[in-house]
């Protein structure tokens, strides 16, 4: 039967002042979680959000419409393009 537990074989070592773990003790505490559970928690959410707000675009529909008119419209020649997909292609051969 498979564990439903993730394996935790890494590590990540902390230091903190006094302060900062009294405080973060008590949010635990609160949370009914240890102090190690709370901050992956806690830091995961972070995590999740700044990856979030850095690799998903939200648009405007304005925007939407835009943006795919842009994809819908026939591509201009780049025969610098082209030239170095040939300079390429003659390297690799």
């Amino acid at each position: 039967m498979p564990s439903s537990v993730p394996q935790r074989d890494e590590r990540i070592d902390l230091r903190v002042s006094a302060e900062q773990k009294t405080l973060l003790s008590r949010a635990a505490s609160y949370a009914g979680v240890s102090l190690s559970h709370f901050l992956v928690l806690a830091a995961a959410d972070r995590a999740k959000e700044l990856v979030a707000n850095r690799e998903n675009l939200i648009l405007t529909p304005r925007d939407w419409k835009k943006f795919i008119g842009a994809l819908d419209r026939a591509e201009r020649p780049r025969p610098r393009l082209k030239a170095a997909a040939r300079r390429y292609r003659a390297r690799r051969t």
